[in-house]
């Protein structure tokens, strides 16, 4: 975790979004990658600026893009799959990579991907189509590389997101005034990225693994 702030009031995570990359002045050689919302021109500019490139997702929020990006001739494009099984679910993910079309209008905008997304749980299949929007070409950026580049996006969600809400249960807290939640937000970070340095996957059973013996932590923040 490098960095977080806080959504203004009658504000969204948009603008926000923004300040947080303004923190980081050389970006230089990183790749960012960013829910739908933030799939912006403005964004993109910004990130550009920072020295980094981008991966931009393109879903039903942004019909028109959508719709635009859905009529290339994906048909003739080859297709580049993954096959991967685990917890009861397969899931094959196909992507394909072209070059972006003149009409993007996303500064240093050189690719575009259609994702399709195949789950299958008890013989029960759902299917996701996303589009991509990408800075980087294909030297850097080939099409095995830029789906695992939007994989590991989806493993923040599991690996802090979802710890911070189960876990710790960020969402129940009764904590809401003042500088607090914002306090709180940071710790609840804080202990988790340590945790990972230390090499734990599994948060809850390093929680507990200290918990028995005040010495771990006192030893782990000194040396993570």
């Amino acid at each position: 975790m490098l960095g977080q702030v806080a959504v203004a009031a009658k504000s969204n995570e948009i603008p926000a979004v923004r300040d947080l990359l303004k923190a980081f002045t050389d970006l230089t050689g990183a790749i960012v990658t960013v829910d739908a919302m933030h799939t912006q021109t403005d964004t993109a500019a910004l990130i550009i600026a920072r020295g980094a490139n981008y991966v931009m997702t393109v879903k039903g929020n942004m019909p028109t893009l959508y719709s635009r990006l859905k009529k290339l001739p994906w048909a003739d494009v080859p297709a580049t799959s993954t096959l991967t099984k685990g917890r009861g679910r397969r899931i094959r993910r196909t992507i394909k990579v072209a070059a972006a079309p003149a009409w993007i209008e996303f500064e240093g905008a050189v690719q575009v991907a259609q994702l399709r997304r195949t789950v299958t749980v008890s013989g029960k299949q759902t299917t996701e189509v996303v589009y991509l929007i990408t800075s980087a070409g294909g030297r850097l950026a080939p099409p095995a590389v830029l789906a695992s580049w939007i994989r590991e996006h989806w493993h923040i969600e599991n690996r802090l997101h979802w710890v911070r809400d189960v876990t710790y249960q960020e969402d129940k807290s009764l904590i809401r005034t003042g500088n607090a939640p914002r306090v709180m937000a940071t710790l609840r970070s804080t202990a988790i990225s340590l945790l990972r340095l230390d090499g734990h996957d599994n948060i809850a059973a390093a929680n507990r693994h200290h918990a028995r013996d005040p010495r771990r932590t006192i030893t782990l923040l000194q040396t993570a």
